[in-house]
């Protein structure tokens, strides 16, 4: 009977187990992927179903097939000896012999021998590689044979090229190969002393060495302080030398070695090279004293140097504790003020000598400012801003506009950026009086453009009254060297004066878009900022306050929070806040009750038949099947969201009106052919008014 499968009742066969790796199936032949491990074992080694375990024992009997060739079986395998060879030296009274220790190397893998000597110190002979590698031939009368593994053992003579070569020893791998092949070896040699050596050797033992009469071991301070650098900020007055100025200049102190480092500041266009000034290690220029003990100069006597440094020249340097702010330092000769230093260094400062003031020393000298240049007046000839660029230049240029603005406030779709106000000519004459002008300002290159419009029967013929420019601020005289003033958008306003080329204009009203514009751009127009405004109408006293109140409760006598827009203006022309007519106007926009003006049916259709005759618009047919599909409940309505929809397919993007157009359309037909469920009724009034003969 089964155990149930509850917790305690199943066995884990993970338990003892101690690897659990997984095999690689999956890998890249030649850019293909392909299942490579479909022999390999699962987790840990485990074989999966319908695997066999593989025997580890070879398929074929020991003793069968050939041998492996020499170089695969024994690759990368060398055999070391150590040995010696004695050299004659005939023509030296200390030596007659040499030992000359190597080492001869046999390459397993095809036979051939090396001989190398290791380098000795101050040997004074050329060491080395002796012999390169190659197979070796023995020695006459059996040259026409090489050596191999059988002609090596220990504490035995071999010949190499009429040099006898005495094996001493050999490396433990040596050894162990050569018992394996049944070698029987001798004990190791000793090698025989080198009368040369031992004779160096015991001159360098009675040696006495060199003791040095001063050490300065500066690798502590290097090791300690390496890349740690103090940087101060050092202003040098020269005003005093001939055609000398004021310098502002850095220096460097490393830490690492006592050095400096001093180099000017140069500002661009200065006329001044950029080299820096080093200050040497101390001891680097002091020289020292040398005494004669015996012989003449010059004939093989001997010198040593003073000890007690007589006449020795004793020259201080400056160090990290000669640095602060505030301190003079000469540098041959010039005295440079420290002035500031940076963070690591006062950090430095404040750690090692605990000084806690860094405050800066000022240093700027009061330089006499800038003369500016001279224009000469104007002369009259051409405008103003084309002679002032004549003596800008040798060479001169037309002057330049400003494009930034011009393409950010020029014309814009159906933002015109232009300003319109309505004027009237202030004069004595009956007849003047009576004209009404139109003022354009264009926003995009600050000028104006004067226009009156033609009224019948005034005897004045109407038109352009003064041409597109810029005009000039009266009260300014003509021929001098500044720059005219020009009047700017931020001079207009409802209720301002204006005189244009001395003809004297107030402003009365202006369009809708201009006031937009003041009241959206409130920070460039004051007249237009209703918090500048209220804050004025704030200042009023208490007295002025209390006839406010009561003059809004006997205008207001139903309390409906409304009043006339006149008895308003009345209201705040009479109180003592002086404002103006145009700051007026914008307090009652800013508070007043819009309605929304009726939509003229023949005005909608004259403008949608007007766009859709210019873009030759012919699939009225797709038109009414795409409202009879959304007709669901056969009641010739359709949603007012779907009608928007289809009419900007048909009208936008296929044939190209333009959004605001299509907007007022959109908005006229919404008003116009409106049902009772807020639905478009295409049938009964859109398509009744929308005929196809009369587009064409």
């Amino acid at each position: 009977m089964a155990l149930p499968m509850l917790p305690g009742n199943s066995v884990n066969r993970n338990l003892g187990k101690e690897k659990f790796h997984k095999s690689q199936h999956f890998d890249y032949s030649n850019g293909v992927a392909m299942m490579v491990g479909s022999e390999k074992p699962g987790i840990g080694g485990e074989l999966l179903l319908g695997q066999s375990a593989r025997p580890k024992y070879s398929l074929f009997p020991k003793g069968e097939g050939s041998n492996a060739p020499a170089w695969v079986a024994f690759d990368k395998q060398v055999l070391c000896f150590d040995a010696y060879f004695q050299e004659a030296v005939p023509q030296r009274r200390e030596e007659k012999y040499r030992v000359r220790k190597c080492k001869i190397y046999f390459y397993l893998e095809d036979d051939t021998i090396q001989v190398v000597e290791p380098e000795l110190k101050n040997s004074g002979i050329p060491q080395g590689t002796l012999i390169r590698r190659h197979r070796i031939p023995l020695p006459a009368p059996k040259d026409d044979c090489f050596y191999n593994v059988h002609h090596f053992n220990i504490n035995q003579e071999i010949v190499f090229y009429n040099r006898t070569f005495m094996i001493t020893d050999c490396d433990p791998f040596t050894r162990n190969f050569l018992i394996k092949m049944g070698v029987r070896l001798i004990p190791p040699a000793s090698t025989p002393a080198d009368p040369y050596a031992t004779h160096r050797q015991e001159m360098e033992e009675n040696m006495k060495p060199l003791r040095p009469y001063e050490r300065i071991d500066t690798l502590k301070q290097f090791l300690e302080h390496d890349r740690k650098v103090l940087r101060f900020y050092c202003y040098w007055n020269d005003t005093e030398s001939m055609f000398g100025d004021s310098r502002e200049l850095i220096l460097h102190y490393f830490l690492a070695d006592d050095t400096m480092e001093i180099y000017e500041v140069v500002l661009p266009n200065s006329g001044r090279d950029h080299a820096p000034i080093p200050k040497h290690q101390p001891g680097e220029i002091t020289d020292r004293t040398v005494l004669n003990v015996f012989g003449p100069v010059g004939q093989g006597g001997r010198y040593i140097l003073d000890s007690l440094k007589t006449g020795a020249v004793e020259e201080e340097f400056y160090k990290d504790c000669d640095l602060t702010i505030g301190g003079v330092i000469n540098v041959w000769g010039r005295r440079m003020l420290i002035c500031d230093c940076d963070n690591f260094t006062k950090e430095y400062y404040r750690s090692k000598y605990g000084i806690e003031d860094f405050t800066p020393v000022s240093y700027q000298t009061s330089f006499p400012p800038k003369p500016a240049r001279q224009v000469p007046p104007y002369t009259g000839f051409g405008s103003e801003e084309d002679s002032l660029c004549s003596c800008q230049g040798l060479l001169p240029k037309p002057p330049q506009k400003d494009f930034k603005k011009l393409m950010e406030k020029d014309r814009q779709g159906l933002v015109s950026n232009v300003l319109r106000f309505v004027a009237k000519m202030l004069t004595d004459s009956p007849v003047d009086k009576e004209r009404v002008f139109i003022i354009y300002f264009y926003l995009s290159d600050d000028t104006i453009a004067v226009f009156e419009p033609p009224q019948r029967n005034s005897g004045v013929i109407g038109g352009k009254f003064l041409k597109r420019g810029q005009v000039k601020k009266p009260g300014q005289e003509l021929f001098k060297s500044e720059m005219s003033e020009y009047f700017k958008a931020q001079d207009l306003y409802v209720g301002a004066r204006l005189d244009l080329n001395n003809q004297p204009f107030q402003l009365l009203d202006a369009d809708e878009f201009t006031f937009s514009y003041m009241e959206q751009h409130a920070d460039e127009f004051p007249k237009a900022n209703i918090g500048t405004i209220i804050s004025k109408v704030k200042s009023i006293s208490e007295e002025e306050q209390k006839k406010v109140k009561q003059f809004f409760t006997m205008s207001d006598p139903s309390s409906t929070g409304f009043i006339p827009y006149e008895s308003f203006r009345t209201l705040l022309a009479e109180m003592d806040v002086q404002l103006s007519e145009h700051e007026i106007i914008t307090l009652g926009r800013n508070y007043s009750l819009r309605e929304q003006p009726e939509v003229d049916l023949s005005l909608v259709l004259a403008v949608a038949q007007d766009q859709l005759k210019k873009k030759n618009f012919e699939n009225f047919t797709d038109m009414i099947r795409a409202f009879t599909h959304e007709d669901r409940d056969s009641e010739a309505i359709s949603e007012s969201i779907i009608f928007l929809m289809y009419f900007i397919i048909f009208t936008i993007q296929k044939f190209g009106v333009s959004k605001e157009m299509n907007t007022f359309i959109q908005q006229g037909c919404i008003t116009l052919f409106k049902s009772d469920s807020n639905n478009i009724c295409y049938v009964a009034k859109l398509l009744t008014v929308i005929q196809i003969n009369t587009f064409f």
